[in-house]
């Protein structure tokens, strides 16, 4: 089945050329958070975002709340979000309790996790990853059946905190089991990965997992989250995960720390000649505003330092 909002195809770096960046903040960037966010400032936040040219937004998890409170009223924020043509929201689930959930939510999409190592999916998700990888056969099937696309992101993809080191066989071998999704996702979950792994897990990736489309979720722990996006596009991916303000982290992994910031990706892409759709500077707002709202420091850098060249001030 096609569908609309995930793109297929495959491009070289350069200028003229279009990257969808899917907003990961609204989940990803809550989920580690000790302030907890009402439904209503997650909505305004999905709101914000829209406003700035975001067209996919990964805006809640169907995931038990008393694991990850930070997650809780889903179903109400689902209820809330803008509706409009073009506009695609996603929703984690790890179980067919999650998907019917999602569903009767009116999601357009549901991302399904599937972690590279055991150890961290029985601790993330009370699972092997052979029972995720079973759950996810029967995850896709449903979601097909509604005709709502499941893309999976594989956790821990370049290193896991418990095991070290994923073999990049175990990536071919999931994403060979990823054959009925409709993206996939290789996610730096704890930020270890250098630009020569992007590289390597891209190619072995297609080969695995031949016409599904790639896209990768990076976080900068090691201040190497933006130099591993540029590779991911110079490899041609053209969907990319990133977090306004660039907040996020997995409350199952020891020191990871947030995703790459929305805004900072959106400069290093609109310098490089690509276009996003997505107004930076109104992202980079909207990255200041959730921090008054979590009550701490963004880590992103654009909010500060501004745009380059400096915008003329407003009249």
């Amino acid at each position: 089945m096609q569908y609309s909002h995930i793109q297929r195809s495959s491009r070289k770096f350069g200028a003229g050329l279009h990257t969808t960046v899917v907003e990961v903040g609204p989940r990803d960037g809550l989920q580690n958070e000790a302030r907890v966010l009402t439904p209503d400032d997650k909505i305004a936040l999905i709101e914000r975002c829209v406003a700035a040219g975001t067209r996919r937004v990964e805006a809640v998890s169907f995931v038990n709340p008393e694991r990850v409170p930070q997650m809780a009223g889903a179903e109400e924020v689902m209820a809330g979000v803008p509706r409009r043509d073009g506009i695609a929201y996603s929703g984690l689930v790890l179980n067919r309790r999650g998907l019917d959930r999602a569903l009767d939510a009116r999601v357009d999409e549901v991302n399904v996790v599937v972690p590279a190592s055991d150890t961290f999916s029985v601790r993330n998700q009370g699972t092997t990853v052979a029972e995720m990888l079973d759950a996810w056969d029967g995850i896709a099937a449903a979601a097909d059946d509604a005709g709502v696309p499941a893309t999976m992101t594989i956790a821990v993809a370049f290193g896991c905190p418990f095991e070290g080191d994923t073999p990049p066989e175990r990536i071919e071998y999931i994403a060979r089991r990823a054959h009925a999704a409709s993206e996939i996702a290789l996610a730096d979950t704890i930020g270890v990965g250098v630009p020569a792994q992007v590289r390597d897990l891209t190619r072995r990736a297609r080969e695995a997992a031949p016409g599904i489309p790639l896209r990768f979720h990076f976080h900068n722990t090691r201040n190497t989250g933006y130099a591993n996006a540029l590779m991911a596009v110079d490899e041609g991916v053209t969907v990319l995960d990133a977090s306004a303000g660039g907040f996020g982290g997995c409350p199952f992994a020891p020191a990871a720390t947030g995703n790459i910031a929305t805004e900072d990706l959106l400069y290093a892409l609109h310098r490089s000649g690509h276009d996003t759709g997505i107004d930076m500077e109104s992202t980079a707002r909207t990255g200041m505003w959730l921090a008054e709202r979590l009550g701490v420091p963004a880590p992103s850098l654009l909010g500060r330092a501004g745009g380059f060249p400096a915008s003329p001030p407003e009249r």
